[in-house]
C-alpha cells in the first residue's frame, strides 16, 4: 500500500477514529468503499486471468497486482471499523435526542400539573344551575293511584263470584 492509503487505513484504527466527527467518518467511509471496490475489481480480474477465462491484456506496472486479495481484506476491515463507529455515534446521538425529548415532556407535564384552575363559579354570581335529567311529565293528582285501585276492584269482583 502506498503512503496515502496507509494514512486512510490508520485513521480507521482506535485512537484516531474516536477523534473524528460524523461528517468526516461518512467521507472516510465513501473513500474506503471506493478503494475496496477498486481492489475487488482487480482481484476479480486476477482470478479470471489465472483461471484462463479472461485476457491478461493491458499494461502492467510492477507490484500493481501483487497482494490484491490482501489489500482488499485490509480495506474491508477498515470499512467495518468505520461502519461500527458510525453506528455507535448514531446510537449516541439518538440516546441524547431521546433524553432531551423526555426532559422537554417532563417540563411540559410539570407546567401543566401545577397550573391554577380558572375560578369560574364565584360567590357573587353563584353556581351554575345544572339542568335536571328527570322526566318532566307530570300527572294530575286525580290520576295517581288509579291503576292500583282498578286492580283492587277487579280482584274484589273475582272474589265475590266464588
Amino acid at each position: 500500500m502506498n503512503h496515502e492509503e496507509q494514512q486512510i487505513v490508520l485513521t480507521s484504527h482506535h485512537p484516531a477514529i474516536g477523534e473524528v466527527d460524523r461528517a468526516a467518518l461518512e467521507k472516510l467511509r465513501a473513500v474506503l468503499r471506493d478503494l475496496r471496490d477498486k481492489e475487488r475489481t482487480l482481484a476479480h480480474r486476477q482470478r479470471r486471468v489465472a483461471k484462463g477465462s479472461a485476457d491478461p491484456g493491458g499494461r502492467r506496472t510492477p507490484g500493481a497486482g501483487a497482494n490484491t486479495f490482501r489489500r482488499k481484506e485490509v480495506f474491508v476491515a477498515a470499512l467495518k471499523r468505520v461502519n461500527k463507529e458510525l453506528r455507535r455515534v448514531q446510537n449516541f446521538e439518538a440516546r441524547r435526542e431521546l433524553g432531551e425529548a423526555a426532559r422537554r415532556a417532563l417540563a411540559l407535564r410539570r407546567a401543566r400539573q401545577f397550573a391554577r384552575p380558572e375560578n369560574h363559579p364565584t360567590s357573587h354570581d353563584g353556581m351554575r344551575a345544572l339542568p335536571s335529567r328527570r322526566r318532566t311529565v307530570k300527572l294530575p293528582p286525580s290520576k295517581i293511584g288509579r291503576v292500583s285501585q282498578a286492580n283492587k276492584r277487579a280482584q274484589a269482583r273475582r272474589d265475590s263470584r266464588r
